[in-house]
């Protein structure tokens, strides 16, 4: 008797563990990115306006810049600010890509890549954290609030929802620490994502989107006048401690999960 073929029937989809977990806590993953940024616009805002500090250390860093012959960021700032069309658009991409861009690549790992989600988010939020702790021991004058630079967001105010006050809506500009230059996460969360996404796609439009945005917000930062090219270092430096530190919770989480073989009698 001649068998009836049976119709094919893909195997279901592969749930690993760390994808079945990740995505079982979704919740608590929100809630500590929620306190995090909150905690980011909060320490932004303890930083008391016309604090003298900020100044001082302003100057100190242009000081720096010009021994180790960096200090390139006024000719930058005019350049940007000359022409319209660069000023307005450097002015929206500093405003919001960093708080659009970065929970998008977040919940992309989250759903695409569970595997590598929990460390990448480690890495983020110590770094910010890190962040804070600059804004609060170093609090800095922004380049746009020294002479001889333009801020390019006051310059274009009337062009977006910011108000002549750093990036804040409008009508709100009290409401936010601008000493809050070093280091710049701007920088760090555009490096984070630039590297989340090109280690974690094969797709070379993304790969190079990927390395194009991290170099597009420093030039953004640096032709709007918001930050020295020192900041941005330290930005990439808090990003590479952050790292360090999610790697390390890791291995520690590992070994106190490694089951003990009972030694034999």
């Amino acid at each position: 008797m001649t068998k009836v073929p049976q119709a094919y029937t893909a195997p279901p989809p592969v749930v690993t563990r760390a994808s079945a977990e990740s995505r079982a806590r979704w919740w608590p993953e929100v809630l500590l990115l929620l306190v995090v940024y909150l905690m980011y616009d909060g320490v932004r805002m303890l930083v008391a306006a016309g604090h003298g500090q900020a100044f001082a250390d302003a100057h100190h860093l242009v000081g720096l810049e010009r021994t180790l012959h960096l200090a390139h960021e006024r000719e930058v700032n005019h350049a940007v600010s000359a022409v319209p069309v660069l000023g307005v658009t450097m002015s929206y991409a500093y405003a919001a890509l960093h708080y659009a861009v970065t929970p998008i690549v977040l919940v992309w790992l989250w759903k695409r890549r569970p595997a590598q989600y929990a460390r990448a988010r480690t890495t983020l939020v110590a770094a910010t954290l890190l962040g804070l702790v600059g804004f609060t021991l170093f609090p800095t004058a922004p380049p746009r609030m020294l002479p001889g630079f333009v801020d390019t967001l006051a310059k274009y105010h009337e062009w977006g929802w910011w108000s002549g006050d750093a990036s804040a809506p409008k009508g709100l500009g009290g409401l936010t620490n601008e000493f809050a230059a070093m280091p710049s996460l701007h920088v760090g969360w555009a490096a984070w994502c630039g590297w989340q996404v090109a280690r974690n796609t094969t797709r070379r439009l993304l790969r190079f989107l990927a390395v194009a945005y991290p170099v597009f917000i420093f030039a953004v930062v640096i032709g709007t006048g918001n930050h020295y090219v020192l900041d941005a270092v330290a930005g990439l430096t808090v990003i590479a401690v952050g790292a360090g530190l999610a790697g390390a919770t890791d291995r520690l989480r590992d070994r106190s999960t490694v089951p003990r073989v009972p030694a034999s009698a």
